[in-house]
């Protein structure tokens, strides 16, 4: 008989929840030249608390997969259909991806289609990861962290520079898949995509950080998730001596430094909501992620081809000529309120949309 998956925690919900929440408010400002201070990503080497957000939800994902996946793979029976289960999922967020992009290229006419993408990144750390979480021992995943983490070291540390689009990432994105990259110069022959095949090393150490911490959450190990956040924190802030904090190339020092907040922030919110019973905030975007953010992106693209979100901003803005960045963040503000409504409100009906 083959276990069944443990029951949901609500602060696991609550932190994938907000942390699409801030996507979506990160993602969605009223106008890209005026945005509010505090939402923007690093230029390039750097951290900012906006550039947590995506790493957080990588690590909420390998986390989940400790609840989900591992209590069911005690039966060696089941592990077949549990990694096509796996694969399956995340061959359908990256047709999601695919698709999402697929409806810029032609809103917008972009002169060549994106291959790379968010919902992309996701399905490549949850297919590897799932297959690791179902066929390996908490040894080997350990392992398995360090060594992409020393590899993609190597790698960095080998080159001549990590400047924007002459850093191995890039030119191993360039080579393999130009022009359809986030950033393709035909001129220089350069390009750059911050979800890019190389970086994904890094993204993939992040969510099986997530599966590591979410396997002693599951089984009441909190002290050690203590001890990880301040040794990923110590070692990514050691780490930066040798390689920068770069989100775009998810450097090994990102890795761990992210990795440390992530963590704290899962033992705070086990703590405040599961112990302490405080309330589950962010819950209902959390039990419909990645619709969430998949819906919430296709509308956003075509309120901006069509100029409706152009014409949303300039009202405010005429409104507030003073406060510009204050009218950018109200935007962005009431397109998560509208997505909360809509998460609300499938939740009421118990309606819970899965990739």
């Amino acid at each position: 008989m083959s276990a069944a998956a443990s029951p949901r925690m609500g602060s696991i919900d609550a932190l994938r929840g907000l942390t699409v929440a801030a996507m979506l408010l990160v993602n969605n400002p009223g106008d890209w030249s005026h945005v509010y201070a505090p939402l923007l990503h690093a230029d390039w080497h750097g951290f900012t608390p906006t550039d947590l957000i995506f790493p957080l939800f990588l690590f909420i994902a390998g986390v989940s997969m400790a609840f989900s996946l591992v209590p069911r793979v005690l039966d060696p029976v089941a592990r077949p259909a549990l990694r096509a289960g796996v694969l399956q999922r995340a061959l359908r967020i990256l047709i999601a991806g695919a698709l999402l992009h697929l409806l810029a290229w032609w809103l917008f006419e972009l002169p060549a289609y994106r291959l790379w993408g968010v919902l992309q990144r996701i399905a490549l750390c949850v297919a590897v990861v799932g297959v690791l979480a179902i066929h390996t021992r908490a040894r080997t995943q350990w392992a398995v962290i360090v060594g992409l983490l020393a590899a993609y070291a190597a790698v960095l540390s080998s080159a001549d520079s990590l400047a924007p689009w002459v850093n191995p990432a890039s030119r191993l994105d360039t080579a393999l898949f130009a022009p359809f990259l986030y950033r393709y110069s035909a001129l220089t022959g350069l390009g750059h995509d911050p979800e890019g095949l190389l970086s994904s090393l890094g993204a993939v150490a992040t969510t099986l950080l997530g599966l590591r911490a979410g396997t002693w959450l599951r089984t009441g190990q909190v002290a050690r998730l203590a001890v990880l956040a301040a040794g990923c924190l110590l070692a990514g802030g050691l780490a930066t001596l040798w390689l920068p904090l770069n989100k775009q190339l998810w450097t090994p020092s990102f890795v761990l430094w992210t990795g440390g907040l992530s963590v704290a922030a899962l033992l705070l919110a086990h703590l405040l909501i599961d112990r302490w019973g405080a309330p589950a905030l962010g819950r209902r975007f959390g039990v419909n992620a990645i619709a969430a953010y998949l819906g919430s992106s296709a509308m956003a693209l075509v309120l901006a081809a069509s100029g409706a979100w152009a014409w949303a901003f300039h009202a405010l803005a005429a409104a507030m000529p003073q406060a510009l960045q204050l009218a950018s963040l109200l935007c962005a503000s009431a397109f998560v309120a509208l997505w909360w409504c809509v998460v609300w409100g499938l939740d009421r009906r118990r309606i819970y949309l899965k990739i």
